[in-house]
């Protein structure tokens, strides 16, 4: 019977696993497609949440138009990174019934990346005041795994302070930093680095660059 429910709520045979993936405001727009992309890659499903900034900063960095319609947005995105059919679930801003909104359905695993300053702060609050902040309290309460991607330069105590916050309740805090050590040749090389990091973390499997000790740098 959870066979079958999980091949309904799909839309495809079957999926490696699960994660929420929530895209805030924050400079970073290639890292969040790429990450969405090698998540389906890998066939894990995911349920997305956008912002309404995330929505701007997408058009900016990516001109990427994303509709704040749901199943519209899941379309784009879907078309974006070329994902199976049922891989993305979209939801909206205020949608308390959605299955990442409870303890009882959500993933155990989420990340929120890029993750803005505002976001953070909201979440190492625990303000739940959209379907973003809820999911991320969510999996924080359940003691799931949750990854945070802040990307803003220079930190305030204010944001220091929330870091310390979520990393003292197991949250990671993986700022959008890329190394150098692999030798990018590229913008694409860098957003790699960052992408693998996150994957490495959620157990996803993946060959975007080569490990230290095992021929790291090209």
């Amino acid at each position: 019977m959870t066979e079958n429910c999980s091949k309904e709520l799909t839309g495809v045979a079957e999926f490696e696993a699960e994660v929420t993936l929530a895209i805030t405001g924050a400079s970073g727009a290639p890292y969040a497609l790429r990450l969405l992309q090698v998540l389906c890659q890998t066939n894990w499903r995911v349920h997305l949440l956008v912002s309404s900034a995330a929505r701007v900063v997408l058009a900016t960095e990516h001109e990427l138009k994303v509709p704040s319609a749901p199943d519209a947005m899941g379309k784009v995105f879907s078309d974006a990174v070329g994902a199976k059919p049922g891989l993305i679930k979209a939801y909206g801003r205020d949608d308390w019934f959605s299955p990442v909104a409870s303890g009882s359905a959500a993933p155990k695993k989420m990340v929120v990346c890029p993750c803005s300053t505002g976001s953070l702060a909201a979440i190492a609050l625990g303000c739940s005041d959209n379907l973003i902040e809820r999911a991320a309290d969510v999996v924080i309460k359940e003691r799931g795994q949750l990854i945070v991607v802040p990307r803003e330069a220079p930190l305030s105590a204010i944001h220091l302070e929330h870091m310390l916050k979520l990393a003292n309740l197991g949250v990671t805090i993986m700022p959008a930093s890329p190394g150098f050590y692999h030798q990018p040749a590229s913008v694409e090389d860098l957003v790699d680095f960052m992408v693998a990091r996150i994957l490495d973390h959620l157990g996803v499997e993946h060959d975007l660059v080569k490990r230290w000790g095992y021929g790291g740098a090209r």
